[in-house]
């Protein structure tokens, strides 16, 4: 089976070392970190035009190694070959394993940022998108100083501990082995970040079956969601994570559809 995957960068090193011990034909493409912090329907769009430029009849399906993204795969359309993605909210889910393992862990202590080897490495946001991000609209990448200097200090501190919400609601760092980098380099310098800002940290072997199985097959329906061609990703929490918009003829309404949009 001939495969296209086009994937967020966070995921280079773990989807290229799976895609390599795959039985089928991976052929790869990395898209920009930061989509999902453009304006309503720019990830979308991106995504989108990276499926349009895929040449029919060349490969039997086509895997999206992205998470739902505060609903930036709303809206993707398969054209002429089927389309097929993972059910989770984003994409620390992917790095655990399982759905109700990201969920045990989100419940149990709040207030933890994940990172990743992918996440570290690749945290600055392309040049082509930072201007076109939310936060930096907002101006929740600038520097602390400058925000002082601009708006003063009381103005300064609500908008990076409420609006940015980093100081203001994270206190702990999770760091995930991925076991295909150098972890003990990453964890050193998450650990650095963690005692910089004075918060926790602490460690987690991460678990790569849901993308290995995102690059291998067969697609439980429980894991991951299959598009037909024509057919259209919608956010569906009845159907866990995704769903499709109801094709022609069909009830807006059908329970076995999800929530629309």
């Amino acid at each position: 089976m001939r495969l296209k995957l086009i994937a967020c960068e966070i995921f280079a090193r773990e989807l290229a070392a799976l895609a390599a011990r795959s039985p089928h034909t991976v052929d790869l493409e990395f898209l920009p970190k930061g989509l999902h912090d453009l304006p309503s329907g720019g990830m979308r769009e991106r995504v989108q035009r990276a499926i349009d430029a895929t040449p029919d009849g060349r490969y039997e399906r086509i895997l999206l190694g992205y998470g739902l993204c505060n609903n930036g795969l709303a809206g993707v359309r398969a054209r002429r070959t089927p389309l097929v993605l993972p059910r989770s909210h984003d994409c620390i889910g992917l790095f655990l394993g399982r759905p109700e393992r990201y969920l045990e862990l989100f419940h149990s202590k709040p207030g933890t940022y994940f990172l990743t080897p992918g996440w570290m490495e690749r945290a600055e946001v392309d040049e082509e998108l930072k201007p076109l991000s939310i936060p930096h609209r907002l101006g929740l990448d600038t520097p602390y100083d400058d925000l002082v200097r601009q708006f003063g200090e009381d103005n300064a501190r609500y908008i990076v501990e409420t609006l940015a919400g980093g100081v203001g609601h994270y206190r702990r760092y999770l760091y995930i082995r991925t076991g295909v980098a150098d972890d003990d380099a990453f964890e050193r310098a998450a650990a650095a970040r963690a005692a910089e800002r004075k918060w926790e940290f602490d460690t987690l072997a991460g678990d790569l079956d849901w993308l290995r199985r995102l690059v291998d097959g067969p697609w439980p329906p429980d894991l991951f969601l299959e598009v037909p061609p024509g057919r259209v990703v919608r956010s569906s929490p009845a159907d866990g994570v995704v769903g499709l918009e109801p094709a022609e003829g069909e009830a807006q309404d059908d329970p076995a559809l999800g929530d629309p949009l």
